[in-house]
């Protein structure tokens, strides 16, 4: 079974529309900035920028995910030559403080964009 699948299309589309536009060598605020553009003409809520605070952590905003969509969903942009490990466990780590169970991590270095879903199990 898919996760969240209407939204994870729409918001896909949108992310190639991005890439489409802007290419591969730009920064990732400035995907950011259009992404949000077009999140807003699509009026698709999210949060831009979202502080995920980890309990027991002093300071509550050293998390902080590209884009919280709909409440459902966490997107964070890349824009370098590879998508490592550690940007698997940051996303883990961000689904795990927000309690969401899907990720995409977008690298728009890519030629071809590939969205990496990253799926939490939830624990009981």
């Amino acid at each position: 079974e898919i996760l969240h699948k209407e939204l994870s299309y729409r918001v896909n589309g949108l992310l190639f529309s991005v890439h489409n536009e802007l290419g591969r060598f730009c920064r990732e605020k400035q995907y950011a900035d259009f992404f949000e553009t077009l999140l807003q003409q699509e009026e698709i809520v999210y949060e831009r920028e979202k502080a995920l605070p980890i309990e027991g952590v002093d300071n509550q905003f050293t998390n902080r995910v590209d884009f919280a969509i709909s409440n459902t969903l966490l997107v964070d942009f890349k824009a370098k030559s590879i998508v490592t490990k550690d940007d698997y466990y940051q996303m883990n780590r961000y689904l795990e403080a927000a309690g969401y169970n899907l990720g995409l991590i977008v690298n728009f270095r890519n030629k071809y964009l590939k969205p990496i879903r990253v799926i939490r199990s939830i624990r009981n």
